[in-house]
Order: structure tokens, then C-alpha cells, then sequence
């Protein structure tokens, strides 16, 4: 009976300790700091490339056999310049038949206006009929008409005898070569392509995340790999209107404003665009650890004041960069951003936020 009793009362012992809960967890520390909208946004770096502001395809206007090529890639040219010829076999002997035909035409027409002098003559004295006069007349313009034809014609075979040579329009240097001697071309194919002398661009992709932030007229600078140590003011003066349809980014291009000689076309080139916020809505750089995602869109964690748990928050992504990011939407200056562990916390957890031991490790 001693035994049962004491069993009994460990049981009741026992049961009368489960009835106390267990303590909740502590909160969960998380680094965190406030929000500080930027005073100036960081620099934009891009790669690109240089190129002549101008460059046009050198074509001739009339087919036929290329049997003389003048200069070679690389070549400077000037305006006027004769760069290859076709064979002018064909060309000539239609300007040499043209020819002909306008000095027959024009013998015609002294034919026909001395024949209608000797018929005004003849008319004021009343020797022939008023009829022969007005026959006299209509073939004295048909004979004109014929003549100016031929001329027009006379001239337009000489103009296709000059095409035959294909001369440089401006000057500038010869980038590329389409064709070669021996090679039969028709009107309008490329030989040449010739890039302008004068205004040199540096050509740049620029990404969507990043294109609101740019507009005509910014200033930027621009940097070549070959010529380390320079850098070189330019403008942006074009954006192009549509994406890319297979890397969905935009060509923006950018006009150098006092390039040395020994900028060359093709150069590599690093564009970094100064952009400042202005009087525009604020932007807020954090790390790019802090980036989350709610479905498609991007999030960040913010911890709420006076309870300090999370809530997820969907934010708009002005621009990526290495290390971080800059949030143009969704984020109120002051707000406490989760920048570590996004990836081990969930909505509603309450959280310790702890500020980073080195927050310039995050810096860009």
C-alpha cells in the first residue's frame, strides 16, 4: 500500500508540472538601420564603345563589274576622293550613243526652224497657204521636243559614265569593305562604310532599372581603357526610343566634347553618368542583401516601430549595382530595413534589430 501511495503521488506531482507553459522564444536579432534618402545618387558606370557620330555606307548608283578599288580599311579620305570604279565599257557607249542621237536631233531642229523662216516669209507675201505655214510650225516643235529629249538624255548617260567612280562624300576614315575588285555589284550595295570626320560619340546599353534616372542633355564622363589615366566630358544626346528586342536595353549615345587625336574609333570606353536626386522623389540605397521578393516583385523587410516585427514590403528597383541597390518606391526615410538573413525570417516575426558592426563593408 506504502508503494501505490507514493506512485500516486509522483503521478499527481507530475501532471501538476506539464500544466505550466514553456517561455516564449527570445526575438530573433536581425541587422537593421534606419533609411537615409540619398543626397546624390551614386555614380553610373557602363561600359561602351566609341564610335563616329556619322557613318554612311559608300555605294554606287549604277550595277556593274568593280575592276579598281583605291583605298583599303583603315584609310583617311577626303571629300571628292575616288575610292573604286566599275568598268566603264557599257557606260560609254551609251553616253557616246546619247551623244549622236542629240546632234542628230539638233541638226533636225536647224532643219526645221530654217524652214519655217523661208515659210514666214513666203506667207507675208501670200505665196503658200496659211495650212503649210501651221504644218511648218508643228514640225519645227516636234523637232525642239526631240532635241531636248536627246539632250536630257545625253545627260543622263554622262551622269551614269561619272557613277561609274565612286567618290567619298565626306571625309573621314574607311571602317569597313564590303566588296572587292573582279566583284559584279548592283546599284545601292555597300563597298565602303565611311564614318565621318567631326563629332565623335561614346555608345553605351543602358539597362531599364536604370533608365528613368537619364535624360538629354546630362553630362557624364567618359573614360577609355587604351588612354588610362584621361577622362573626357560628354553630353547625352540621344536615347534610343524602343528596347532592344533580345537584351531589352536601351542605346543611349553621348557626344565627346573636346577629343584628343588619339581618341580612335572602336576604343572601349567606361560612361559614368553624376546623377544628383534633385527635386525628384527620393531614392534610398541599401545593400543588396537586403533585396527579398513577394512573388515577381522585389521586397525588402522592414521592422515596424513600437512592436518590432517584420512586414514584407514591395519596393520599386531604380538601379542594381554590385553591391547594392537603390529603391526609388515603397520605402519612407526612418524606416528600419532589414540588411542581413532576409532569407530565415517570415511576415509578423517579432525580431531584436541590431545595427552592423562595419556598416562601410556594405558600401558600393
Amino acid at each position: 500500500m506504502l508503494a501505490l501511495s507514493s506512485a500516486a503521488a509522483l503521478a499527481l506531482a507530475l501532471a501538476g508540472c506539464g500544466r505550466h507553459e514553456a517561455p516564449p522564444p527570445a526575438p530573433r536579432p536581425v541587422v537593421a538601420m534606419p533609411a537615409q534618402a540619398d543626397e546624390r545618387l551614386p555614380v553610373w558606370t557602363l561600359p561602351g564603345e566609341v564610335q563616329a557620330r556619322y557613318s554612311t555606307p559608300l555605294s554606287f548608283r549604277v550595277g556593274g563589274k568593280i575592276i579598281e578599288r583605291s583605298v583599303r580599311l583603315g584609310d583617311t579620305v577626303e571629300p571628292g576622293q575616288a575610292v573604286a570604279r566599275l568598268d566603264p565599257a557599257d557606260a560609254s557607249k551609251n553616253a557616246a550613243s546619247a551623244r549622236a542621237q542629240l546632234s542628230a536631233a539638233q541638226h533636225q531642229l536647224d532643219y526645221a526652224r530654217q524652214q519655217l523662216d523661208r515659210d514666214r516669209a513666203q506667207a507675208r507675201e501670200n505665196l503658200i497657204a496659211a495650212t503649210q505655214l501651221e504644218q511648218t510650225r508643228n514640225a519645227y516643235a516636234a523637232a525642239l521636243a526631240q532635241r531636248d529629249q536627246a539632250a536630257q538624255q545625253a545627260a543622263l548617260s554622262a551622269d551614269q559614265l561619272k557613277y561609274t567612280t565612286l567618290q567619298a562624300d565626306h571625309a573621314g576614315v574607311i571602317t569597313a569593305e564590303q566588296a572587292d575588285t573582279g566583284q559584279n555589284v548592283a546599284a545601292g550595295e555597300p563597298v565602303y562604310s565611311l564614318a565621318w570626320s567631326g563629332d565623335i560619340d561614346a555608345i553605351c546599353d543602358v539597362p531599364e532599372s536604370v533608365l528613368a534616372g537619364l535624360s538629354i542633355g546630362q553630362r557624364a564622363s567618359v573614360a577609355l581603357g587604351p588612354l588610362p589615366g584621361r577622362t573626357y566630358s560628354a553630353v547625352l544626346r540621344e536615347i534610343s526610343p524602343a528596347a532592344d528586342p533580345r537584351s531589352r536595353t536601351y542605346r543611349a549615345k553621348l557626344t565627346l566634347e573636346a577629343p584628343t587625336p588619339d581618341v580612335r574609333l572602336g576604343m572601349t570606353a567606361n560612361i559614368s553618368f553624376d546623377n544628383r536626386s534633385g527635386d525628384g522623389p527620393a531614392t534610398y540605397t541599401v545593400p543588396a542583401t537586403a533585396l527579398f521578393h513577394d512573388g515577381p516583385a522585389p521586397a525588402v523587410w522592414i521592422v515596424k516601430a513600437g512592436d518590432d516585427t517584420l512586414e514584407l514590403r514591395r519596393v520599386g528597383v531604380l538601379r542594381y549595382d554590385a553591391r547594392t541597390v537603390t529603391l526609388a518606391q515603397g520605402l519612407r526615410a526612418g524606416e528600419r530595413v532589414v540588411w542581413q538573413g532576409v532569407h530565415t525570417v517570415t511576415a509578423g516575426e517579432k525580431v531584436r534589430p541590431v545595427p552592423p558592426l562595419h556598416p562601410e563593408d556594405y558600401a558600393s
